[in-house]
């Protein structure tokens, strides 16, 4: 294999190849380089093997991954490709052989594999369908519906709407489009940053990918060839959010065992076979004992929840009865095998808007909003995905999987959207894609970003770190509202009470304002979390782990706060009361000189966490705020720990691709101590951003050839 590789000044890969195969296999080997711990526990999340070497922490996503067929429905996918995309299948292919050829050299890197005693195992041709089906498969969040129906079946149905927000397990972005029109050059630029939660090695990895077919540069997803969400390619450029649609489904299921194996009940009255079987979880430490879980599957999909009653047992007929009864995913990839790989060759090839539009024709999960832009004035605002029809009930909550009605009769077709005085903004608020979802993020990031880009009349690609690091909290109001009607008050709250009032709202690090707003709301979010008509909500049932997070109230409390302050009634609760409590409680408890960066502190996810405290480097605090356009989320209540903020930032300018700039929390390279391991980690919280390099005499060349 044939390729150059060149870097910039903060390890960047830029590559570059004789055609598009030999540079998949280029990717692949310098993601493996780079990358290698972090691809391994991609491929056994795919797989459901992690606890063999993370432990029994690691044991839910395990069985969750095997429940939910995550390894059979990649190899479907690929099977699929292969069959309808030979091209790109080859293409994949070439990336798979790429990354066995780099791993043997990354893992001898990377500390991770010695500490655990894990070898470097083998990817095979759909392993990176399943690093794209295990990143995104809770994506949409399809166990809020296990929420929902917990709202339902406690507080009724009007109480779901309490509790509509961006829930803890979402992921968003925000997103921005200004046209020519609004630009000093002429030409547009395009900026935003997707929020997740973030994760050392990152979840993005910037690089270039040059042939004579075309030279991209973006963020890659880590065991994914290509440059699937945001890049640009010299003439045009592209980037998207999560559209917040609902296109996953929870059925609950009647099944029952017989001499012949596990059956479920149709809608049509019949009970027909679903294929059962047992399969085994190693585990690190277990002293030899694999655990046992059971994969069944219906006419709807995996079983992810629950099993069938012992033989001889009448299944239950409701949640009411039960309910822990088994509930089937059905998702998109599942029904079609495919996962819209068709849609990366064609984006890499794209040099007009309308290439990117008939690539994202192709796109399938997860359902994201597109912006583009090329040099030619075109734009694009559309959404991008597939969306199944089927009645409203599908969306709100699981469904009875024996009772017709609930079936999937085809796909929407997919909106777009305007521009508005030369502006489109995207950060997961309703807008176009508010008839395929249900639930989507509060307007306040959405209205804040077009208040900003209104705010002068031409912008420049340098200016945009002013959007991306705004830190006003547009929905502190309600609860400023409350405490500027309280009276009496003893001389302590009353004080606190006047400052939050001459807050300017702002949600940085170094305000000791903010922290005293935090922890007020975190005091009345558990006052209102332990009011009755709530707490009902704080045992759920017994769900497995993985399902948790959607599950938790003291979450769901914090981020409906506004609705649950502003409702016209809440069950009878004593709001201004318990508004007062939260004010003394911390009036008396709010430590001197406290800033909100004190306690707002980054909280990345490591697959492996350090052996020792000490071990790891000490996580900054934080600007920002869950509602802020730096959003950086924590939850009230519970932790001011934020464990998800900007995964990346990025701007991508059309008059000149070089004057494009970009940033990620920690580094282009996977390796602790790699002097590009964290090198980005200052720019990233200051809202710096570093060059996009495009002039390969000012990268520096690598030798490819001494592994």
């Amino acid at each position: 294999m044939t390729f150059d590789l060149y870097r910039d000044a903060h390890g960047i890969p830029h590559l570059r190849a004789g055609d598009v195969l030999a540079l998949a296999r280029a990717q692949g080997r310098v993601t493996a380089r780079d990358r290698a711990w972090q691809l391994e526990v991609e491929r056994h999340r795919v797989r459901g093997t992690t606890a063999a070497f993370l432990g029994r922490e690691a044991l839910p996503w395990d069985r969750f991954a095997r429940r939910a067929r995550l390894e059979d429905t990649a190899r479907r996918c690929h099977a699929a490709l292969e069959e309808r995309d030979p091209e790109t299948a080859a293409w994949v292919r070439a990336y798979v052989e790429g990354v066995n050829e780099g791993l043997a050299a990354g893992a001898r890197r990377a500390p991770e594999f010695a500490r655990t005693g894990l070898a470097p195992g083998r990817w095979e041709p759909w392993t990176p369908f399943g690093v794209w089906l295990g990143t995104h498969i809770l994506f949409a969040g399809f166990p809020a519906k296990l929420w929902r129906e917990e709202v339902v079946r406690h507080l009724g149905p009007e109480a779901v709407g309490l509790f509509a927000a961006d829930g803890p397990g979402t992921a968003g972005s925000n997103g921005w489009l200004v046209t020519g029109a609004r630009t000093a050059t002429g030409q547009a630029v395009i900026a935003g940053d997707p929020h997740r939660f973030i994760e050392e090695p990152g979840v993005y990895q910037q690089i270039r990918l040059a042939c004579p077919e075309f030279d991209v540069l973006g963020l890659a997803v880590p065991g994914v060839p290509g440059i699937a969400h945001f890049a640009h390619t010299g003439t045009v450029a592209w980037a998207i959010t999560n559209a917040m649609a609902d296109y996953q489904d929870l059925y609950r299921e009647r099944l029952r065992r017989t001499p012949d194996g596990v059956e479920a009940l149709d809608p049509d009255g019949t009970w027909r076979p679903a294929p059962a079987h047992t399969e085994s979880i190693e585990v690190a430490g277990a002293e030899g004992r694999p655990e046992e879980v059971e994969v069944i599957e219906t006419a709807r999909g995996p079983v992810v929840i629950g099993s069938p009653p012992p033989h001889g047992t009448t299944p239950a007929a409701g949640p009411e009865a039960d309910p822990c009864a088994p509930l089937a995913l059905r998702h998109p990839p599942r029904v079609t095998g495919d996962l819209g790989f068709g849609a990366l060759l064609p984006l890499l090839r794209a040099r007009r808007v309308a290439d990117v539009d008939r690539a994202f024709d192709r796109w399938a999960e997860p359902v994201n909003v597109v912006l583009a832009a090329d040099t030619e004035g075109g734009t694009l605002h559309r959404i991008a995905g597939r969306v199944p029809v089927r009645a409203a009930a599908n969306r709100v909550r699981p469904v009875p999987a024996w009772e017709p009605g609930h079936e999937w009769t085809g796909w929407h077709e997919t909106p777009y959207g305007d521009l508005d005085d030369g502006l489109a903004v995207m950060a997961n608020q309703r807008g176009p894609a508010a008839p395929l979802g249900t639930e989507f993020a509060p307007p306040h990031r959405a209205d804040r970003i077009r208040a900003l880009l209104g705010g002068r009349p031409r912008w420049r690609a340098a200016d945009m770190p002013e959007v991306h690091t705004d830190t006003h909290l547009a929905s502190a109001a309600p609860l400023l509202d409350h405490l500027a009607a309280l009276d009496g008050l003893a001389p302590a709250p009353a004080a606190l009470r006047e400052r939050l009032l001459r807050w300017d709202r702002r949600m940085a690090a170094d305000s000791a304002d903010a922290a005293a707003y935090a922890a007020v709301r975190g005091a009345l979010v558990r006052r209102l979390a332990a009011e009755p008509a709530f707490a009902v909500l704080a045992d759920p049932p017994a769900y497995p782990e993985v399902f948790q997070p959607w599950l938790a109230l003291l979450p769901r409390v914090g981020l409906a706060l506004e609705h649950l302050l502003t409702a016209p009634d809440l069950y009878g609760i004593d709001r201004p009361a318990l508004v007062r409590a939260a004010l003394e409680e911390a009036a008396a408890t709010l430590g001197e000189g406290v800033t909100w960066g004190d306690t707002h502190r980054l909280a990345p996810w490591r697959a492996l966490p350090p052996e020792a405290p000490g071990e790891a480097p000490q996580d900054p605090g934080l600007s920002g705020d869950h509602d802020c356009v730096l959003s950086t989320s924590s939850v009230p209540g519970l932790t001011d720990l934020a464990s998800r903020a900007s995964a990346a930032r990025y701007v991508w300018d059309l008059a000149r691709r070089e004057d494009s700039r970009w940033v990620v929390p920690f580094g282009a390279c996977g390796v602790p101590g790699d002097p590009h391991h964290r090198d980005q980690l200052p720019l990233w919280l200051t809202g710096g951003l570093a060059p996009v390099v495009t002039d390969w005499t000012l990268l520096t060349e690598e030798d490819v050839d001494h592994e």
